[in-house]
């Protein structure tokens, strides 16, 4: 059985992407002064999620483009929605075995990077993104909003029925 805290991230990127529903490749596009535009977002936390889950879990590197351009405090930049995405569905397709594998003593246990600890567990990592998911959906509800658009999300969606309290 997946762990309760697994089930959780997954609940956080279907939210998010319940969060891009309607959103064009131009809105996408956009920058509001030094704020990052939609799309580099979406690449900015396929890139942590590669980054945690398949780079220093599994010690792979699929798509290196993520640490070059979407990474923290990487230049800004204006990437395509749909190349973002894709890039996105791969990473977390890629992280996602490893997810399924996690028990609770694995998630207590150190997150490596080349066999060192980055200095957080693997429960702290996925809390970490977990949080940082939800601070991006903020950001572009409100992008969307400075774009004139209407009648967006209203968050947290159906948590009750899609990812209740389960103990572990």
């Amino acid at each position: 059985m997946t762990h309760p805290l697994v089930n959780q991230l997954r609940f956080t990127r279907s939210e998010w992407l319940r969060g891009l529903e309607g959103v064009s490749e131009d809105d996408a596009t956009r920058h509001f002064g030094p704020m990052n535009c939609i799309s580099w977002t979406v690449g900015h936390l396929a890139w942590q999620e590669h980054s945690y889950w398949v780079k220093h879990a599994q010690n792979k590197v699929l798509f290196p483009e993520l640490d070059r351009v979407y990474a923290y405090r990487a230049p800004m930049s204006t990437p395509s929605l749909a190349e973002s995405l894709d890039l996105w569905r791969k990473a977390t397709r890629a992280a996602d075995p490893y997810l399924d594998g996690l028990t609770t003593e694995a998630l207590q246990s150190d997150l490596l990077r080349k066999g060192k600890s980055v200095g957080q567990s693997v429960g702290s990592a996925m809390l970490r993104m977990i949080y940082h998911y939800w601070y991006h959906i903020g950001e572009i509800q409100a992008i969307r909003q400075m774009l004139g658009q209407t009648d967006l999300p209203e968050y947290v969606g159906d948590i009750e029925v899609l990812a209740p309290y389960r103990p572990e």
